[in-house]
C-alpha cells in the first residue's frame, strides 16, 4: 500500500513538473492540441476541426451553380475506387468534365454544402492571391524582395522564393513532433511573431524545401500590400467573381492576432474548390473576364527550379505522365487535380490518405485517383460509342 502511494505521488510530481516546464517554455499550446485531437477521438488534425478554432468568413457573392453534364452520374465508380473511397473515408468526390458536373458522391452526413479542411491546398490559394496582387498593382513582381515589406529579412529573399518553396528559411516542417514550428503554428495564438523570427540559413532559389512558413510569410506580405485580411482579399478576388455557392471559413491563430493560418485550413466544399481548378485550367479567365493574369498562371504550372520539376508557383506538377496534369494537395488526401487535355477536374476530400513515400514526390493515391477516373471516363466513352447509330 505504501509503495502504491509512493508511485502515485511520484507520478503526480512528474506530471506537475512536466506541466510546469510546458508553461515555462511557452509550449502550453500542446494542451489545445490534446483537446482538439485525442479528446475527440483523433490522433492528429482532421477535416472537421475548424469548429475548434477561431475562423474568419470568406464571403461569397451571387452563386453561379455548376451545370450538370448530360451524362450526370450515369457512370459508377470503378470497384477499386469505390473500395478505396470507403476504406479511406472519402467524404466527397467530384468529377468536372467540360465545365459541368459529370459525377459526384458524398458519404454519410456530408453533402454539396459541407465544409471540410483544405489543409495545404490553401497554399495554392495563397499563391493565386499573390498573382492577383501583382495583377492589381499591390505588388511589383514575383521577384520583389521581402525586405520591401519586412525590412529585417535577408535582402536575397524574394516572393518567388517563398511561393516556389526555395526560400532557405529555417522553418521546421514536421507534422508529428509537438514542438515543431508547424504544430505550434497550427495551435498557438500568435503566428506572426513566430514567422518574423525566421532567418535565411541557405541560399534562396537553390533548393526545393517544402516549408509552411514560406506561405505564412507570403500571406503577411499580402496583408501589408493589400491592406486587407487574407479572407477579405480572397473574397474580393475569387470567391465572389467565381460565383462560389457558399461562404467559406479560414482558421485564425486567434481573434486577438487575427491572422489566417495561410499554409492550411480553408473550410469549403468540392464544388467551390473545383472552381479554383477551372480558373487555372482556363488560364485565369472566368466568364470571359481575366480574373487572374494568364502569364502568371502559365508561370505557375511550370517548374521553378531546374533540378526539381515537381513544383511551380504553389502548384504541384507531375511531368512524367503521358498527359499534362497539375494539382493542389493537402494532407489526408485533399486534392484538386486538373487534366487540361481531357478538360477534367477531380476533387477528392476525405479523412485518410495523401502519404508520400520517402523516395517519391507524389502520394500513391494521387496516381490511383487519376487512373481510376480515367478508367471511368474511358468506359463511359465506350458505352456512348455503342449507343451511337451506325453511319450508313
Amino acid at each position: 500500500m505504501r509503495g502504491l502511494k509512493k508511485g502515485i505521488l511520484g507520478t503526480l510530481i512528474f506530471l506537475a513538473l512536466a506541466i510546469g516546464l510546458i508553461y515555462l517554455f511557452n509550449f502550453d499550446y500542446i494542451f489545445k492540441g490534446i483537446q482538439t485531437t485525442y479528446f475527440q477521438g483523433y490522433v492528429t488534425a482532421h477535416i472537421d476541426d475548424h469548429v475548434n478554432f477561431d475562423n474568419r468568413r470568406i464571403e461569397a457573392g451571387k452563386a453561379q451553380p455548376w451545370p450538370e453534364h448530360s451524362e450526370y452520374n450515369n457512370s459508377k465508380l470503378t470497384p477499386a475506387l469505390q473500395e478505396k473511397n470507403e476504406n479511406a473515408g472519402t467524404v466527397a468526390f467530384l468529377i468536372i468534365k467540360n465545365d459541368s458536373i459529370w459525377y459526384e458522391s458524398y458519404d454519410g452526413d456530408y453533402g454539396p454544402d459541407s465544409r471540410t479542411n483544405s489543409f495545404s491546398m490553401a497554399k495554392s490559394v495563397v499563391a493565386a492571391l499573390l498573382g492577383k496582387a501583382i495583377m492589381d498593382g499591390h505588388i511589383e513582381s514575383l521577384d520583389q524582395p521581402v525586405v520591401d515589406f519586412f525590412s529585417h529579412f535577408d535582402e536575397r529573399l524574394t516572393l518567388r522564393h517563398l511561393v516556389s518553396m526555395s526560400s532557405g528559411l529555417n522553418w521546421d516542417e514536421n507534422y508529428y513532433n509537438p514542438f515543431s514550428m508547424t504544430i505550434r503554428a497550427y495551435l498557438d495564438d500568435n503566428i506572426r511573431d513566430m514567422v518574423l523570427d525566421l532567418k535565411v540559413v541557405e541560399e534562396p532559389g537553390e533548393e526545393f524545401k517544402y516549408l509552411s512558413g514560406n506561405t505564412q510569410l507570403l500571406a503577411m506580405v499580402l496583408e501589408k500590400a493589400t491592406g486587407m485580411t487574407l479572407s477579405e482579399y480572397l473574397s474580393q478576388s475569387f470567391w465572389k467573381p467565381l460565383g462560389m455557392e457558399n461562404n467559406a471559413l479560414w482558421q485564425l491563430d486567434s481573434f486577438e492576432s487575427g491572422m489566417e493560418k495561410a499554409y492550411c485550413c480553408i473550410a469549403s466544399n468540392v464544388r467551390d474548390f473545383a472552381r479554383l481548378g477551372k480558373l487555372y485550367n482556363d488560364f485565369g479567365k472566368w466568364n470571359g473576364k481575366q480574373v487572374l493574369d494568364s502569364t502568371y498562371v502559365t508561370e505557375s504550372i511550370r517548374p521553378q527550379l531546374e533540378d526539381y520539376p515537381h513544383y511551380g508557383l504553389g502548384i504541384w506538377l507531375e511531368p512524367d505522365l503521358t498527359s499534362e496534369v497539375f494539382y493542389f494537395r493537402g494532407i489526408l488526401g485533399q486534392y484538386v487535380i486538373v487534366l487540361p487535355q481531357e478538360d477534367v477536374i477531380i476533387v477528392r476530400l476525405g479523412k485518410e490518405g495523401g502519404k508520400v513515400p520517402d523516395d517519391k514526390e507524389h502520394p500513391k493515391d494521387f496516381y490511383f485517383y487519376l487512373e481510376e477516373v480515367l478508367k471511368m471516363l474511358s468506359l463511359n466513352d465506350q458505352k456512348s460509342s455503342l449507343k451511337e447509330p451506325a453511319v450508313p
